[in-house]
């Protein structure tokens, strides 16, 4: 107990110290958004952040096709199984693993797009 009591006045010591250091720096207004417009290496729209959401989308894309492959791997796989189950048990895990991909991704784009809405829309001043 006597441990676990130490470990945790360390802990909390430790982070106020550093949250010392951080919330001033926090509490700046300019975040560094500007800063890659600062040096010239702004998009062609102007916003890194728009910049930043094209590529995830882009990679999104990607995904998701390759998961569309990867079922029509497995339908390839089953229909030319010959009837052995063990081919036909592969291909559906196949098909299954595809399906559970484009599921995930397509849950990905949904909160990455709504994140970024949501933000975008704080940053405007639009509630």
């Amino acid at each position: 107990m006597k441990k676990l009591f130490c470990f945790a006045a360390m802990f909390t010591v430790m982070f106020m110290a550093v949250s010392a250091f951080a919330l001033p720096a926090m509490a700046q207004p300019d975040l560094g958004l500007n800063y890659a417009t600062n040096l010239g290496l702004a998009s062609q729209n102007g916003d890194v952040r728009d910049t930043a959401v094209d590529i995830v989308k882009y990679l999104m894309t990607f995904l998701g096709i390759i998961a569309v492959v990867v079922i029509l791997i497995g339908g390839f796989r089953w229909m030319t199984a010959g009837g052995n189950e063990d081919k036909i048990a592969s291909a559906k895990k196949t098909i299954t693993a595809g399906a559970i991909g484009l599921v995930v991704i397509l849950a990905a784009f949904a909160i990455v797009t709504f994140v970024i809405q949501i933000t975008t829309n704080a940053i405007n001043g639009e509630f």
